[in-house]
């Protein structure tokens, strides 16, 4: 699943997602019916048109293989929202609750599911990590450090308030812009501080929101997805 935002602004992400599962022996199909998961529409109160949307990715996803994800947001959009925005719906509920069981995001797939923390990587430089929002609802906690932990050549720095709020939570940026740029702010900021070469993150938004104010400060700091440093070997 390689998401509207990744899609539309990140398509390196979604190459090196596959990249990266192909050297680690999975076979990865692409279902060319995927769209949008309907989070933005669900985050905006739009739950009808987020029950389409709903409707429409169980469909495209329904070859019962797993599904993997490059996004925090949208796989807990699949796995927490959807039985919930189905619920009531007998047939559709099923559905979704399959769907939920089967989608994984990348980290995640790659520590609980393939049980690999080291996938051969390599990136000679300092990076520091920012923890994305929707991980704590997954109950991903650790996943991403401790394949970053055994990258060669890398040197992870902490970051203060790693787990905070980038503050783009995908509409909150456009409807509360003075807020979310303050935090964006406050977040670039506590990254240069670290000495960082790269600020490791894997959610799309995150990134977008992240890279864009560490360019409009001048930073030498590059945002990178955690697939895109995963697949360097």
């Amino acid at each position: 699943m390689v998401t509207c935002l990744g899609d539309a602004f990140f398509p390196g992400v979604g190459v090196a997602t596959v990249r990266l599962l192909r050297r680690l022996g999975i076979a990865v199909d692409f279902p060319k019916a995927q769209t949008c998961c309907g989070q933005p529409h669900f985050n905006s109160g739009y739950h009808d048109l987020a029950r389409d949307l709903a409707r429409h990715t169980i469909a495209a996803f329904a070859n019962g293989q797993t599904v993997v994800t490059p996004s925090g947001s949208c796989a807990a959009m699949v796995k927490l929202e959807y039985p919930e925005l189905l619920h009531g719906d007998l047939v559709w509920q099923a559905r979704a609750e399959d769907l939920a069981r089967r989608t994984f995001e990348l980290s995640d797939f790659l520590i609980n599911v393939l049980k690999v923390e080291d996938v051969g990587a390599r990136f000679d430089g300092r990076v520091t990590y920012h923890m994305a929002c929707h991980l704590r609802g997954l109950g991903l906690h650790s996943e991403p450090q401790r394949l970053l932990g055994k990258v060669r050549g890398l040197e992870l720095v902490p970051l203060e308030r790693f787990d905070e709020c980038c503050g783009f939570g995908g509409s909150f940026a456009v409807r509360y812009p003075g807020i979310s740029g303050a935090m964006v702010q406050d977040k670039s900021a506590l990254i240069e501080k670290t000495g960082a070469d790269a600020v490791v993150a894997t959610d799309a938004g995150c990134l977008m929101n992240i890279g864009g104010c560490l360019r409009r400060r001048g930073s030498k700091v590059q945002a990178m997805h955690l697939a895109e440093l995963l697949q360097l070997t």
